[in-house]
């Protein structure tokens, strides 16, 4: 069980929860945090859990959070150093990283290679750098638990059952707002940012609105489970209650159901391979008493059918469709684009790239880069 944590990404919506989680179960001690701008927030949780170290990666909100808590033993950074020096805590052990984008890829790399244990809520480092990372883990002796309740509910599920052979991983999706629309070309920025199930951040929200949500979790689980694409099966199922399943080769299927809530899967992660006892709401099956499942709809969501392309064809492209998500999202976000040509800019911007095989951590950084610059300039009708 994890004792001291850094956690890249306090204020966001898995950071927040992390800290419900350790309020309730305790006995875990808080070493560092970051955020990005929101800095009221992020002042109330450094009084609360006094970090020793904490980032703010915006500069100027860096200089105002340092100015407000001038009468506490903290050290305040900035930029991406801080955001490394947060990773590298020396007295942490886990590294909660839950930033969102490839920005949450370096941290990591730098906290695998200081001995620190992950516990991942940041799809962007498997999805572009799955190879390297998977082999820095085992280089360093050093474990990575899955935060996304998908891939929590997997690794559960395969608990116990080391040395037996995996069939499928079913890996579910509640098909978000639009599952059953027959024409999306309408869907407004409103509709996309109200999902039914879950309360997630505006970017996480949207990539579940259009599949590609689950697609990064495809890629991510190839990794994280070391399992062959085909075995990999996507199941829309809109209770979202089953977070997904394992079949075995004897025909059995093990699956962890509960509510579409995070913090268990994150409590799972800081507290592996213990079971600690929680006040947080449990599943009434008396409720909860109709599970359905379909196969997504990839004519209406082409996200997914890229996702898949990009993790075939290999090499640096799976970066690329990241970056291009990345900005595509961003796009429709402030209303530049509609939600149609969201998948038609990812799709655009991977014909363009020529993929590079047999890469390092800089040429990932370097098609990260190409790819936004590329996203960003192609003009829409």
């Amino acid at each position: 069980m994890t004792e001291n944590i850094s956690i890249l990404g306090s204020t966001g919506s898995i950071g927040t929860q992390t800290l419900d989680v350790i309020r309730d179960i305790g006995g875990i001690s808080v070493k560092a945090m970051s955020t990005n701008t929101r800095i009221e927030l992020f002042e109330k949780q450094i009084r609360e859990f006094k970090p020793e170290l904490v980032c703010v990666m915006n500069e100027e909100k860096a200089a105002e959070l340092k100015k407000n808590v001038a009468d506490l033993p903290v050290k305040v950074m900035t930029g991406m150093e801080g955001l490394v020096a947060v990773a590298e805590m020396n007295d942490s052990d886990t590294v909660v990283n839950s930033v969102v984008g490839n920005i949450g890829l370096v941290p990591t790399v730098s906290a695998i290679k200081a001995k620190k244990n992950i516990a991942l809520a940041n799809k962007e480092t498997l999805v572009t750098s799955g190879e390297l990372v998977m082999k820095l883990l085992k280089e360093n002796n050093v474990n990575m638990y899955p935060v996304d309740s998908e891939h929590s509910a997997i690794f559960q599920s395969l608990q116990g059952n080391s040395g037996n052979k995996i069939d499928k991983i079913f890996l579910t999706a509640s098909g978000g707002p639009f599952r059953t629309w027959d024409d999306v070309s309408k869907v407004t920025l409103d509709d996309a940012l109200k999902h039914p199930n879950w309360d997630m951040g505006k970017k996480i929200t949207i990539d579940s609105a259009t599949l590609m949500n689950k697609g990064l979790e495809v890629i991510e689980a190839k990794w994280l489970f070391g399992v062959e694409l085909e075995q990999i099966v996507v199941l829309v199922h809109p209770q979202s209650i089953v977070h997904s399943m394992v079949g075995y080769e004897d025909g059995a299927v093990i699956a962890q159901l509960g509510l579409p809530d995070m913090k268990v899967p994150i409590q799972y992660a800081l507290t592996y391979p213990k079971r600690v006892k929680n006040s947080f709401p449990k599943i009434d099956f008396f409720e909860h008493n109709d599970l359905t499942f379909e196969r997504p709809r990839t004519d209406k969501f082409p996200c997914l059918s890229l996702a898949y392309r990009a993790i075939e064809t290999g090499g640096t492209l799976p970066a690329v469709l990241n970056a291009a998500n990345e900005i595509a999202v961003g796009r429709f976000i402030g209303r530049e684009i509609s939600f149609t040509d969201i998948p038609l800019l990812i799709e655009k911007t991977m014909d363009a790239y020529t993929v590079k095989y047999n890469y390092s951590l800089d040429d990932v950084l370097k098609a990260d880069e190409w790819a936004r610059e590329y996203t960003k300039n192609i003009e829409v009708k």
